[in-house]
């Protein structure tokens, strides 16, 4: 009988586990029951925090910049680069984990550390950047980035408006003529996982606007901001898919930068090196902290999933709590998913013990497809 060839193509387990810790425990359990079965680890992300991360993992190097922050403080930021590819991952400069704790700033934080990244990937030499949008602290449409990268925004007197989403309804002219000329010539792939338009009920301020600290009536500043700013710099993309990611930042990228749009996951399996993995495989093991209605909205387990159903290569998943019937799982190819709540009920130890619980979900897969 052929030995079996296990790929565990995991993300995150946010709060707990690294997709690299998530792979390696998973390892260790399978190991423990089969030791004979061959496994291959690629963490995945979907455009989100832990893009960069996941570069780094399947072989891109890891470099470092100093950009501006989100609440216009120096931070250091990572990205990766593999030949003329890099992946720059926008939460790196301007994403939530950069706020100390409690503090948020709807009004002003700015994204204008994503285009200083962004700048460093051009001064590697990329002539195609994955940008990973999502994670992020910022609802000002890009326009950080825009102005990083050469843009200006001016008031009715002429002078540069004020840092953040609050300062677009001050936009009297917005001037694009100084963008860094090398933009043109590279191909620019906005990787999210979300497909939501810039303003409106499902736009970005009202959707995501209140886990960056916004207030009801900040989100409606916010949104008659967006919608200002966009009749400036060009309404009819203000409603293309993944216009209202990271705050508007996709909008910024798709109306200036010639972004084309790609849902993340499937963006990063391309430059994982995903397909080849899969067809080595005969079992693929996927998952990420919570499993639940959000997943099936490109998500990177569904996205695996679909990948391998595609081959004809059976899934599992792991996550540490559950959501989602059986029957939504097969929907999305996922043949069953263990959680780490089924061995530890209290979702605070599960949190805390992650590792050594999901060892132990593991071995469960081992005995119940390996043996």
């Amino acid at each position: 009988m052929e030995t079996a060839r296990v790929l565990v193509a995991a993300d995150k387990f946010k709060g707990s586990l690294t997709a690299v810790q998530v792979a390696e425990r998973v390892t260790a359990g399978l190991r423990r029951v089969a030791p004979e079965v061959g496994v291959e680890t690629l963490p995945v992300a979907d455009g989100g925090d832990g893009t960069v991360a996941a570069a780094v993992a399947a072989g891109f190097e890891r470099r470092e910049a100093r950009v501006t922050g989100p609440l216009g403080d120096p931070v250091t930021a990572a990205y990766a680069v593999r030949d003329t590819t890099a992946v720059v991952e926008m939460a790196e400069a301007s994403g939530l984990q950069h706020l100390p704790a409690g503090v948020f700033a709807p009004l002003t934080a700015t994204t204008y550390g994503s285009g200083e990244l962004l700048l460093a990937a051009l001064e590697a030499g990329a002539r195609t950047i994955v940008f990973g949008v999502g994670g992020s602290a910022t609802t000002d449409g890009g326009a950080g980035m825009l102005a990083a990268l050469g843009a200006r925004f001016l008031d009715a007197d002429g002078k540069p408006v004020g840092p953040g989403g609050g300062g677009l309804a001050d936009i009297a002219t917005a001037d694009l003529s100084g963008l860094d000329p090398r933009l043109g010539e590279v191909d620019l792939i906005l990787a999210s996982d979300v497909d939501n338009p810039l303003t409106g009920p499902k736009g970005a301020p009202e959707v995501y606007g209140r886990q960056k600290g916004a207030t009801e009536d900040d989100i409606a500043v916010l949104d008659a901001a967006l919608a200002h700013y966009a009749s400036v710099l060009g309404p009819e993309q203000a409603d293309l898919p993944g216009a209202g990611a990271a705050g508007g930042i996709g909008y910024g990228a798709l109306v200036a930068l010639g972004a084309r749009f790609r849902p993340g996951i499937e963006v990063m399996l391309d430059v994982l090196g995903f397909a080849p993995a899969l067809a080595r495989a005969t079992l693929v093991i996927t998952g990420e902290g919570s499993l639940d209605e959000q997943t099936l909205h490109g998500k990177a387990p569904a996205g695996v999933a679909a990948a391998a159903r595609a081959a004809g290569i059976e899934v599992v998943a792991v996550c540490g709590r559950l959501a989602l019937a059986p029957e939504a799982l097969g929907g999305a190819g996922i043949r069953r998913a263990y959680a780490l709540t089924e061995l530890e009920p209290d979702p605070a130890v599960c949190m805390a013990e992650a590792g050594p619980l999901l060892e132990r979900v593991a071995e469960s897969i081992a005995r119940d497809f390996l043996r």
